[in-house]
């Protein structure tokens, strides 16, 4: 079913790229220029004058290098799909905020259908694999899409498993870097019978910093989590997290406490995921909700859309307190709000400035902190 929304014309796609392509621009500070200013164009002519009253300079990419990136992903299949356009995966757009865009390679129909993530360990046991071979074939055959990130172990087994099905990888880098490079042949099958999403540039190696990005997008794409062998602090718990404040459900394969590998997992069942041994267990919980609209959780103060302009004075006045407050440890926005005496909308501009000009950052659960 599609989505309801528009198609951009090719120089509003080339702004959108432009503008999510500036790199101290994410997906929050994004949507809050789109919300303040109606279109990608006018965020574009007035986000540098943003940018230098927090205290610093915007540089944004030229027409040139955006003309050329739209052309070499054309070149290789590919094409940009922005989170207004009606193929835009519908768990995406309902992210707060959703990522602009996304680089699709493949088949893009694959997004109509309904999906559900698999994720675990890099080094995982033989048991693990055949596992996660046999859970992901088995949601194939029960209508699902399987989605992963294309890593070693658990990911590749989920794919490799799920091609003849459908299967979706979303990758931390670059659509046309093939991470690890032991994958390009799995690669190039998802990319012939599937489809390979990433919010980065072209040929962007994948650092450490953007597998945060990625892993938002494997559990927004779905209606659920399952992690099968996960340690504690890994990239499969950061998924995990990401659904739960997506209000997505989580299904997590306990293992042996004598496993580090499966620590992770049994910590997710111990605080309330669905204990899974089998394709059973995740289509009982998720079989009522298929077909309907995502729901997500009501959004916090701290991604409010921002449409009112301040005087110079008040924001003057505000952007002295938040500079006070920030430091290197993030803060709760909302914090921030109760402790500057200034309306929510005001703080959230500040901060919007101080992001632009490079000197903030926004972290998981509205925090912020000192770039």
């Amino acid at each position: 079913m599609t989505r309801p929304g528009r198609n951009l014309n090719d120089g509003e796609r080339l702004a959108w790229l432009r503008l999510a392509r500036t790199e101290s621009i994410g997906p929050v500070s994004f949507a809050a220029l789109i919300a303040r200013y109606g279109n990608a164009r006018e965020a574009l002519d007035n986000a540098p004058r943003l940018a230098h009253r927090g205290g610093g300079a915007l540089k944004l990419p030229s027409e040139a290098d955006a003309t050329k990136e739209m052309q070499q992903l054309s070149a290789i299949g590919g094409r940009i799909v922005a989170s207004v356009e009606p193929d835009f995966p519908a768990g995406l757009a309902a992210l707060d905020p959703p990522p602009p865009l996304i680089a699709v390679l493949g088949r893009p129909g694959i997004f109509m259908r309904e999906m559900i993530a698999i994720v675990g360990a890099r080094n995982a046991s033989a048991l693990g694999i055949k596992f996660a071979r046999q859970l992901s074939e088995e949601l194939g055959s029960g209508g699902f899409v399987v989605v992963s990130g294309l890593a070693r172990g658990i990911d590749s087994a989920a794919h490799q498993a799920a091609l003849k099905n459908g299967t979706v990888a979303v990758v931390a880098g670059g659509i046309d870097i093939v991470y690890p490079p032991e994958n390009q042949s799995l690669y190039d099958e998802i990319r012939g019978s599937g489809a390979i999403i990433s919010e980065m540039p072209l040929g962007a190696a994948p650092m450490p910093r953007h597998f945060p990005r990625r892993n938002r997008l494997i559990s927004g794409l779905s209606r659920g989590v399952v992690v099968i062998e996960a340690a504690e602090r890994s990239g499969s718990l950061i998924t995990a997290n990401y659904a739960l404040e997506q209000g997505r459900e989580v299904f997590a394969v306990p293992g042996s406490p004598l496993d580090p590998r499966a620590r992770g997992a049994n910590r997710l069942i111990r605080d309330g995921a669905t204990l899974t041994q089998s394709a059973d267990d995740i289509l009982a919980v998720l079989r009522p909700m298929l077909g309907q609209a995502f729901q997500e959780p009501t959004s916090p103060a701290g991604t409010a859309p921002l449409t009112a302009e301040y005087s110079e004075g008040e924001a003057d006045r505000v952007r002295a307190i938040i500079e006070e407050k920030l430091s290197a440890a993030p803060v709760e926005i909302d914090e921030l709000v109760r402790q500057s005496n200034a309306s929510a909308g005001a703080v959230l501009t500040v901060l919007l400035e101080l992001e632009l000009a490079g000197r903030a950052q926004r972290h998981p659960g509205n925090r912020v902190s000192w770039r």
